[in-house]
């Protein structure tokens, strides 16, 4: 379709004109796509050109000397389509959506390549638009304007072994403070680069199969009812919750380092002792998969106990440990040195592992990686067999020590691609992930997996990354960035990283720091240590840690488990942003020390070394804040200078009508 110079548009007697260096591609009720020559930009804008949602630069595709005026619509039939060849590289379909009862319209963009060498790349601005959403990484930030990644696969990695990568939560989701969200096809294999405060980039790889780059651009009237509209999207599956009861307690982590199962038992009993002894109350006490491994006493001759038709027994009953609360730790990794591997390779069920075929009709064989230091095999998460003698040792597991809690390690990364083989078509991306997730759920729903993608609607519990013990955004200040990145994502039911950080695997001796970051841990779902309080030697820490724990029981978790419903119904998240409130306010979308409880709780913690004020912005919603400490009320728009909080205590502001 040639556009003409100018259109009416009765019904909102708008004028729209196209200028020389732009036209007008296609038109909703409240917005428009436009063509801007001179940039090689689509600009999404209002009819009014008063607002600009995005502007996604596409001028990678081609030869950028030639111009190319965008203005034959091979579509034309179809008002809502565009259609176009560019410069004999790339077609490119646009079709447009309007959902008048939600005030969204989208546009539908599929680059689909002429020939299997094209790489096709569109960037999306991020002048005056703050982003969120995409991958977690390690020092998160919100938004994500400021983060860089080179280009790569963008599927969720373990952020220990590969800190450049993608880690979790990862969505092929983005959002725009503009009021403009955009979903990638998840059918497609993806790679993103983000160049830091301008732009991060969609490619596709080249392929036989001339595989398109697809996406969806919506855009609404602010960026919480984009993100509202998108939630609906992101995810058509019925939502569950996993077993809220997991909220009440703390996660302590076993440190000591055992060489046999009878001592993990000891140094179970004697730090439960301990918890008692300083009057810490009821605690989940964590296993590393080592000590795992040690305690359950299994021979792991899982094929003669699957001939016999039967779960292994296990060969000492474990009363003491029964009475305690553990969560154990496993991970779908087996080393190559076990007598199960090799009883695999005799009696033909290699198949229970990630393998390919020695030729086109060859056996197979599994592919080796290593894992905390082993070489191993993976297990395969599309073999039935498989599946079922996982769940039966879970099972065993379960009967031998009586544990609630399981945290299930090792989904992250595709093994296939990291190798540079060709992964079966079932397993590519982040399929793996999937398929584990899937594992995960019929575990149990007190199930605890080290990443979210895809999976944001499955009753699991999220471990959050590990992260330094400092201060850095790689440390405390990158709590509530990764706490927001979580839950914008779907992924509201987190363990958070213990108090301190656990990256390094030491004890943390800055005191100061550790009551900060105790201090934001009392406000999220679970508070779990990696360093005992009882390590001061301070009584007034001690306390302190047990007035938090207290305070998280009595006060967090009842709102916590009221909002797990509100999310459930509406997928609105339970921990949410300042711009949540306050959805036009500028000063809200780049705030990223201080986080929403519902609607009702504002928290706002020190997160500088050596800080007893700060500055605290309170979202203007048409009504005030009251200060849960001083009973002192604000108006919403306040901007509290220099806001003074104590060591001993965090800033809290309850919501008044």
């Amino acid at each position: 379709m040639q556009f003409t110079n100018a259109t009416l548009l009765n019904q909102h007697k708008y004028v729209v004109v196209d200028q020389p260096n732009k036209n007008w591609i296609l038109r909703g009720t409240f917005s428009g796509l436009i063509w801007e020559r001179r940039t090689r930009s689509l600009v999404i804008q209002t009819l009014t050109e008063d607002k600009t949602f995005v502007e996604i630069d596409v001028g990678n595709v081609g030869n950028p000397e030639i111009e190319v005026s965008f203005v034959r619509n091979l579509c034309w039939l179809n008002k809502t389509e565009f259609c176009y060849t560019w410069d004999s590289v790339a077609e490119v379909k646009i079709s447009l959506e309007v959902d008048e009862e939600t005030e969204t319209e989208c546009y539908s963009m599929t680059w689909t390549p002429v020939h299997c060498h094209v790489e096709l790349k569109d960037c999306f601005s991020m002048t005056n638009v703050s982003w969120y959403g995409g991958a977690g990484v390690r020092g998160q930030t919100w938004p994500i304007n400021d983060q860089n990644a080179t280009t790569q696969p963008f599927t969720v990695s373990d952020l220990k072994d590969n800190p450049s990568g993608f880690g979790s939560a990862l969505e092929r989701y983005f959002l725009g403070s503009s009021g403009v969200a955009v979903f990638v096809s998840p059918d497609v294999p993806l790679q993103l680069g983000m160049d830091s405060r301008q732009q991060f980039c969609l490619q596709s790889l080249p392929s036989l199969e001339r595989l398109p780059l697809q996406y969806t651009v919506c855009v609404a009237r602010n960026v919480k009812a984009a993100h509202q509209e998108a939630a609906q999207q992101l995810s058509h599956h019925g939502r569950e919750l996993p077993n809220l009861d997991v909220l009440w307690l703390p996660f302590w982590k076993l440190l000591a380092y055992m060489d046999s199962g009878p001592k993990v038992e000891r140094e179970l009993r004697t730090f439960s002792n301990r918890l008692r002894r300083h009057q810490l109350g009821e605690g989940v006490i964590s296993l590393s998969e080592h000590s795992t491994t040690l305690l359950s006493d299994i021979d792991h001759d899982y094929l003669k106990s699957r001939k016999r038709g039967m779960t292994k027994r296990l060969t000492r009953d474990l009363p003491l440990v029964k009475l305690l609360n553990i969560s154990i730790t496993l991970s779908p990794f087996l080393g190559v040195d076990t007598t199960q591997f090799h009883a695999s390779l005799v009696d033909g069920t290699e198949a229970y592992w990630l393998s390919l075929p020695s030729a086109p009709q060859g056996h197979l064989i599994p592919v080796m990686s290593r894992w905390r230091g082993r070489f191993c095999v993976k297990l395969n998460v599309t073999n039935p067999g498989a599946v079922s003698w996982f769940l039966d040792r879970v099972g065993a597991l379960q009967a031998h020590l009586g544990m609630e809690y399981i945290m299930l390690e090792g989904g992250e990364g595709n093994l296939f691609e990291e190798q540079v083989l060709r992964p079966p078509q079932t397993l590519g991306g982040d399929n793996y992930f999937g398929l584990l997730a899937d594992l995960a759920t019929r575990m149990g729903d007190s199930t605890i997996v080290t990443a979210g993608t895809r999976s944001n609607h499955k009753p699991l519990f999220v471990r959050m990354t590990p992260m330094q013990s400092d201060w850095s955004p790689m440390g405390l200040k990158g709590i509530i960035p990764s706490l927001l990145h979580h839950t914008l994502l779907g992924y509201n039911f987190l363990i958070p990283d213990a108090v301190g950080g656990s990256l390094s695997g030491n004890l943390l001796t800055d005191e100061e720091l550790f009551i900060r970051w105790l201090e934001i841990a009392a406000f999220l779902p679970v508070i779990s240590f990696h360093t005992p309080p009882w390590i001061y030697n301070e009584d007034w820490v001690l306390n302190l840690t047990r007035a938090y724990i207290a305070k998280h029981q009595s006060d967090v978790v009842p709102l916590i488990e009221k909002y797990a419903e509100e999310w459930r119904a509406t997928r609105s998240p339970i921990y949410r942003p300042m711009w949540w409130l306050s959805p036009s306010d500028p000063v809200t979308f780049t705030i990223d020390d201080q986080f929403l409880i519902g609607d009702e709780v504002l928290v706002a913690p020190v997160v500088e070394k050596g800080a007893v004020q700060r500055d605290i912005y309170l979202p203007d919603g048409g009504f005030q804040w009251q200060d849960s400490q001083n009973a002192q009320v604000f108006d919403g728009g306040t901007f509290l200078h220099d806001y003074p909080v104590p060591l001993e205590e965090v800033a809290v502001f309850l919501r008044r009508s």
